[in-house]
C-alpha cells in the first residue's frame, strides 16, 4: 500500500500546485532563476540567513527515500526522485508561492488554505496516509541501522524479526519500536508546537546531510580510488552550501533543536559503552585461552569420560580453546565424544555466499575428535532458525575429514594442532559424496517422536513442546557409503561423527558476568559494573540472538574481571 499512497499524494500536490500557479499568478515560474535568492539575501540580510533553518523543511522528508537502498537499487531511486518526486515538490511550492502572492493573510496555514474547497477532504485524507507512510520509512530505516550496528558489535543485542521469507532486509525490532513510540509521544506532548518540532527535525536532517558529505569524500578516495583533490573540491563545494544551512539550523538549538543533539548523545554513549565492554570481555578470553600443551597432555580422553553425542561450544575466539572449556571440565567430569568449537562472526560485507560460510579446522590430533568451525554472516544475512544448521555443520565436518585425508598439507603436524582451516562449501544433498543422506518429514506432534523417549517426564515435556510448535520437522539421517577404498581411519572418524549426531547435539555457552578489577578507576568501574552490566541484563541473550534451541542449551557461569 505504501507506493500507491505516495504516488497518489505526489500527484495530488502536483495537481493542486499547478492549479494555483495557473489560477493565481503564472509569473511565479520565473522564481526558478537563482537570481532571486541573491536578491532575497540582499534585502533581508541576517533575517534571511536565519530563515534558512525554516526553508530547510521544504526538502526534509525526501531523504527518507534513500533509506530504502536496502530494498531498491540506487538507479531506481535516482530516477524516481529526479523525474517524479522533485518536479511534484517544485510545482507544489510554486503553487503556494502563487497563492500567497495574492493572499498574504494566509501565511500561517498556507498549504491547506491553498487547496481548492471541492478537493480539500480527499487531499486531507491522502496527506494523513502519506504522513503514516513517511513515519514508517523512518522506522524501517532505524530498524536497518540498528541491525547493522548490532552485527558489527556496536549495539546491544535486540530481537530481530524477519517479516518476509523471500525479501532480505524486511525486519521488525520490537524493542526499538517501543522506544520510538515513547520518544515520539514524549516530544509531541512536551513541545505541543509544530514549530519547535520542525526546528528539531530540520537540525537533525541538516546534520545528517553534513556528515554524509564528509563520508562521501572518503568514498571518493578509498572506494572509487579518485584523486584527493577531486574529493577536496567536492567537499568544499557542498560544505559551502550545507554549512550555511547548518549554521542557520544551529540558531534554533534553544528552540527545540537540542532534542536531536541530546538523543544522539545518549545513543552514542550506549553504543560506546557496549562496544567498550564487549572488547574488554573479548580481550579477557583472548588472554586466558587454554593451553594446547595442557590438552595434549591429557590424552584423547581429556582425562574425563567421553559420553556419546556432539558438544557445540560457542565462543567469540577464532583460534585457541576458550576458558569456558576448562571451567566446564573441572566442574563436570564428562564431556561429549565429539567437540566442535563454534565461532559466529559478522563480517563487514552485506552477504556471505553459502560456499564461503563455513571454515572448518582441527583443534587437536585426530583421536581427540575436536574440531573448530567459524560461521561467517554478512550484516544483511538472515540467520534463520530453520533447524538446518546442524546438518550443514555435520556435512561440512565430514567433507573436511575427507579432504584432510586426500590433501597431504592438511595432515601435517602443525595444521593438525589448531592451525590451518579450510573453507567448506555447504553442498546440496545430491552432490555430497562423503555421506549418504536420507531426508524424511514428519509432524512434530506425531506419537513416534514422543514414544522414542523412555522417561515419562521427557515424554510430557516433548508433548508440550510439540503442541507449541505445530510445524513439520525435517529428519536428516547420515550413513557411510559402501566404499571399500576408503581409508579405515577416515571411515572410523566419520562413523564416530554419525553416531555422535544420532546420540544428540548439545549447545554449550558461557553465561558471563563482567566486572571491573578493584584496581580500576572510578570511571571504568562505573562503566563496567553499572552501565555495561545494565545493558547486558536488559538486552537479548546470546543464545536467542544465535537461534540456539533452548531445550538443548547448557550455560556455564563465569566471571570476567577486566
Amino acid at each position: 500500500m505504501f507506493a500507491p499512497i505516495i504516488i497518489v499524494w505526489l500527484i495530488s500536490i502536483f495537481a493542486v500546485g499547478l492549479y494555483n500557479v495557473i489560477h493565481w499568478n503564472p509569473k511565479v515560474i520565473s522564481a526558478i532563476s537563482p537570481l532571486y535568492i541573491i536578491k532575497y539575501f540582499r534585502e533581508t540580510g541576517k533575517t534571511g540567513w536565519i530563515s534558512l533553518g525554516g526553508l530547510l523543511l521544504c526538502i526534509t522528508g525526501t531523504e527518507a527515500m534513500f533509506a530504502d537502498l536496502g530494498h531498491f537499487t540506487a538507479l531506481s531511486i535516482r530516477l524516481a526522485f529526479t523525474f517524479f518526486v522533485y518536479p511534484c515538490l517544485v510545482v507544489q511550492y510554486m503553487g503556494q508561492a502563487a497563492y500567497l502572492s495574492k493572499n498574504l493573510d494566509k501565511i500561517p496555514n498556507s498549504f491547506y488554505d491553498s487547496i481548492p474547497e471541492p478537493v480539500f477532504w480527499p487531499v486531507f485524507v491522502v496527506a494523513t496516509l502519506s504522513a503514516i507512510v513517511g513515519s514508517q520509512a523512518i522506522i524501517t530505516a532505524t530498524f536497518s541501522i540498528v541491525k547493522q550496528c548490532h552485527s558489527l558489535g556496536c549495539f546491544p543485542r535486540v530481537k530481530v524479526v524477519h517479516t518476509s521469507r523471500h525479501i532480505y532486509g524486511q525486519i521488525y525490532i520490537p524493542e526499538i519500536n517501543w522506544i520510538l513510540m515513547i520518544l515520539t509521544l514524549a516530544i509531541t506532548i512536551g513541545f505541543q508546537d509544530t514549530t519547535l518540532i520542525g526546528n528539531a527535525y530540520g537540525l537533525a536532517c541538516m546534520t545528517v546531510m553534513f556528515i554524509t558529505t564528509f563520508l562521501m569524500a572518503l568514498i571518493i578516495i578509498f572506494v572509487w580510488y579518485k584523486s584527493i583533490f577531486l574529493a577536496g573540491a567536492f567537499l568544499l563545494f557542498f560544505l559551502a552550501i550545507e554549512g550555511v544551512y547548518l549554521s542557520a539550523a544551529f540558531i534554533k538549538v534553544p528552540q527545540g533543536g537540542w532534542v536531536p543533539l541530546v538523543l544522539s548523545s545518549v545513543f552514542m554513549v550506549v553504543m560506546y559503552i557496549w562496544h567498550y565492554g564487549t572488547r574488554k570481555k573479548y580481550n579477557f578470553d583472548l588472554h586466558n585461552k587454554v593451553s594446547l600443551r595442557w590438552l595434549l597432555g591429557l590424552g584423547p580422553s581429556l582425562g574425563i569420560v567421553r559420553v556419546p553425542g556432539i558438544g557445540l561450544i560457542y565462543s567469540e575466539l577464532a583460534t585457541g580453546v576458550p576458558a569456558i572449556f576448562s571451567h566446564f571440565v573441572t566442574n563436570l567430569p564428562a564431556f561429549h565424544k565429539v567437540l566442535v568449537f563454534v565461532c559466529v562472526k559478522s563480517v563487514p560485507v552485506p552477504y556471505v555466499s553459502p560456499e564461503e560460510r563455513f571454515l572448518i579446522g582441527r583443534v587437536c590430533p585426530r583421536p581427540y575428535r575436536m574440531y573448530r568451525c567459524i560461521v561467517r554472516y554478512g550484516y544483511k544475512d538472515v540467520q534463520r532458525d530453520d533447524g538446518d544448521f546442524e546438518n550443514q555443520l555435520i556435512q561440512s565436518i565430514a567433507e573436511f575429514i575427507q579432504m584432510e585425508a586426500e590433501e597431504p598439507q592438511f595432515s601435517s603436524s602443525e595444521s593438525s594442532l589448531d592451525g590451518r582451516m579450510a573453507v567448506i562449501s555447504t553442498r546440496n544433498v545430491e552432490s555430497n559424496t562423503n555421506l549418504i543422506i536420507s531426508v524424511q518429514e514428519e509432524d512434530i506432534g506425531s506419537s513416534s517422536s514422543i514414544q522414542s523417549s523412555k522417561s515419562l517426564t521427557l515424554q510430557s515435556l516433548q508433548s508440550v513442546f510439540d503442541e507449541d510448535n505445530p510445524v513439520r520437522r525435517r529428519q536428516v539421517r547420515f550413513q557411510l557409503p559402501s566404499d571399500p577404498g576408503m581409508d579405515p581411519a577416515v571411515r572410523e572418524e566419520l562413523m564416530d561423527l554419525i553416531q555422535a549426531k544420532e546420540a544428540g547435539i548439545a549447545y554449550i555457552m558461557g553465561h558471563s558476568y563482567v566486572k571491573a578489577r578493584r584496581s580500576s578507576s572510578f570511571v571504568k568501574r562505573f562503566m563496567i559494573d553499572i552501565l555495561y552490566s545494565f545493558l547486558r541484563k536488559n538486552c537479548r541473550g546470546p543464545s536467542v540472538a544465535l537461534n540456539i534451541p533452548h531445550i538443548s542449551l547448557i550455560e556455564v557461569g563465569m566471571i570476567y574481571y577486566v
